[in-house]
């Protein structure tokens, strides 16, 4: 029976790197994916690209090829990453950069582009906004980007020609996995239980180490050895659409049913109708076992068609926000802050800072939980506590008047503060929208070298 092996090598933008190298010298790989962008990345590297045409890919895209591209050549495994963010021509022109610097030659490069839909916001002025009160051309004059999630038809286009990397952009997570499994067996949405199975797989790899352990571990509650050489994921695929999911042996980590469990429930909104590019999945009837040590099987997720509309990604200047954080410590500590913090947001007033959000937190003490559950987890005793407080403005100007102030805590009051820091920030923010599926059209591009 025809088996397919998929490794997953980043779970965001800013992950390990040698994880993936293991999986591809030792993991008997056929392809590997990189899943590297978060909503706000996109926002981001389209602004890195307007000052640069040349950029508005992944950051670590130079790092993490020029790691993994010898070996993955060695060992005969396909690439497959969305590090291209918004100029995935760009990120394969540096791609065979680092492949020419490195004496690798044979490989066919794929771009799949399309999913940049900013040049057609226009027609979408009056649609709503999903995730609160308004329209899509209320934002208009702050707009950064615009980017729909699509599907697997553009990687599938190019595994079909030949390609040995394919870099994209805006796909939906999952797609990265599903795209080589149903290239391999000529799966389509007749097959519902296969497909549905090819999102869970993917779902599954998307984050990386979260599934074997890392995001899992809690020491004395859910004990995970060797995390210092956590192992990343890969699934097994055979012809019926089962699969396995386990790591590369002698790996740290861990993989079990209930390591499972926590990334199939992670970011998704309705089991049993998780809306993707794809299909519409359904995991309300899956089921893990345990078949050995870091192995676990899953069979039963299926899917009910595909839905006619795509999800837009909008990136916008929201606003600034300015962070001051200075340490108080000794006896007194959490009142000193406490003084410190009201006094600053006294000062903001009495200056006529122009801001429209502040937040206090008493890092030590309630930063996460704020006072009522904060006072019933601690003891009544804090040796240091780390004043924040950060303010939301409209325009840089007021925010450089608020780090200013952060800046002269240190003589103002009270005593025995210390380490004061101050970050400005440009917030940009997401909003989302849909639009008809048919109205996004990829586009593939090829290079050899």
């Amino acid at each position: 029976m025809k088996k397919v092996r998929i490794g997953g090598g980043a779970g965001f933008a800013g992950d390990r790197v040698d994880p993936a190298v293991t999986l591809i010298e030792k993991g008997k790989l056929d392809y590997i994916i990189f899943e590297c962008l978060a909503e706000r990345t996109i926002g981001l590297a389209r602004q890195e690209m307007l000052a640069d045409p040349t950029k508005g890919y992944s950051r670590l895209l130079e790092y993490r090829l020029s790691q993994v591209l010898k070996p993955a050549k060695e060992h005969g495994v396909k690439i497959i990453t969305n590090m291209g963010a918004v100029n995935p021509r760009a990120a394969v022109a540096k791609a065979m950069e680092i492949a020419r610097e490195q004496g690798i030659t044979g490989l066919k490069f794929a771009a799949v582009t399309g999913d940049d839909v900013f040049d057609t916001l226009d027609q979408h002025w009056e649609d709503p906004i999903l995730e609160f009160p308004g329209k899509v051309g209320d934002w208009k004059d702050r707009i950064v980007s615009a980017n729909a999630y699509v599907d697997a038809s553009g990687i599938i286009e190019a595994l079909k020609n030949g390609a040995d990397v394919v870099i994209t952009g805006r796909v939906s997570d999952p797609t990265l996995t599903l795209a080589p499994l149903c290239y391999e067996y000529g799966w389509t949405l007749e097959n519902a239980d296969q497909i549905g199975q090819c999102v869970l797989a993917g779902h599954l790899l998307e984050c990386g180490g979260q599934v074997t352990g890392g995001y899992y571990a809690d020491p004395g509650y859910k004990e995970v050895e060797d995390l210092d050489n956590l192992g990343f994921p890969l699934v097994e695929f055979d012809e019926t659409g089962r699969f396995f999911l386990t790591k590369v042996e002698g790996t740290g980590g861990l993989v079990s049913v209930d390591t499972c469990k926590e990334q199939m429930l992670y970011e998704i909104h309705n089991p049993a109708a998780y809306l993707t590019p794809d299909c519409i999945a359904d995991f309300s009837k899956v089921r893990f076992t345990q078949e050995g040590k870091d192995r676990v099987s899953a069979w039963g997720a299926t899917s009910h068609g595909l839905p006619q509309t795509l999800k837009v990604n909008v990136c916008y200047r929201d606003s600034f926000i300015t962070d001051c954080e200075i340490s108080y410590g000794g006896c007194n500590a959490l009142e000193r802050a406490r003084l410190a913090g009201d006094m600053f947001l006294k000062r903001l007033d009495r200056l006529g800072v122009e801001y429209t959000e502040t937040r206090v937190d008493y890092i030590g003490y309630n930063s996460l939980y704020k006072d009522k559950l904060a006072a019933y987890l601690s003891d009544g005793r804090w040796g240091e506590v780390r004043l924040h407080v950060a303010v939301r403005t409209e325009d840089r100007a007021n925010a450089v008047k608020v780090s200013n102030e952060g800046d002269s805590i240190y003589t103002n009051g009270p005593t025995g503060g210390g380490g004061a820091t101050m970050r400005i920030s440009e917030i940009i923010s997401v909003f989302s929208y849909f639009v008809p599926r048919e109205s996004v059209i990829q586009q593939v591009t090829y290079e050899v070298i």
